[in-house]
């Protein structure tokens, strides 16, 4: 599946830019699309993440392997945990005001996610949830805490000439397209991997970085 431009900072390829001071060349297409759909709020998908942040992708990177791939962030917002929907907004509003830090806060965030799970968020309110949320933007990648608070707050009174009652906050169209693009693909669970489109069930959110290069050595042309 595409990705919106306004999603750019999900997205990674490992192709190199040109000389310094020759002209420019046209990138080459990757050649193989590698989707990981993952949940901020899940044990599973942090693990993986873990391995592709920390292991695989510096791997990645200076390989020729890494040059047939690019490599999609794909949020998973997963409603049984209830939380996982306001640390995914967290993750847009950084998106959108730092893109180039997106992967290093998607990286605290899964660092963090204990904080966010049922028992640590069951007595606050969910702009208390967004407030910690942002301050975590601040002091993990620098993000302005303001900034990113005000794109999650919510207004607790009626809004509008109608009083609406049920407005969302500043991203939550773009986590409505985030929704429903992983419905369309019937992606369920996290974490959940796909390659050039279709699900490739085998990988483990346990495999090891040595397992994930193994794997694409035989699945990349």
């Amino acid at each position: 599946m595409a990705l919106p431009p306004k999603f750019k900072a999900f997205r990674l390829s490992f192709t190199g830019s040109s000389a310094s001071g020759s002209t420019p060349e046209p990138e080459p297409e990757p050649l193989h699309t590698i989707e990981v759909y993952l949940d901020y709020t899940c044990p599973f998908s942090a693990k993986m993440f873990k391995t592709l942040h920390e292991s695989l992708i510096p791997r990645l990177r200076p390989s020729p392997l890494g040059h047939k791939l690019q490599l999609i962030f794909r949020p998973q917002i997963q409603p049984w945990h209830p939380s996982s929907t306001l640390t995914h907004e967290a993750a847009l509003a950084v998106s959108r005001l730092a893109p180039s830090k997106f992967w290093d806060f998607a990286a605290a965030l899964f660092a963090d996610q204990k904080s966010y799970f049922d028992v640590s968020v069951v007595n606050e309110t969910r702009n208390a949830t967004y407030r910690r949320l942002a301050k975590l933007a601040k002091e993990s990648v620098g993000v302005d805490e303001e900034e990113v608070y005000r794109l999650l707050e919510v207004p607790d009174k009626p809004q509008g000439e109608d009083g609406a009652l049920n407005v969302g906050n500043g991203v939550t169209d773009d986590l409505k397209v985030l929704v429903k693009m992983a419905r369309l693909v019937g992606v369920h669970v996290s974490p959940t991997v796909l390659l050039d489109g279709v699900e490739a069930r085998e990988i483990s959110s346990s495999w090891s970085a040595d397992e994930w290069v193994e794997w694409l050595g035989k699945k990349v042309a």
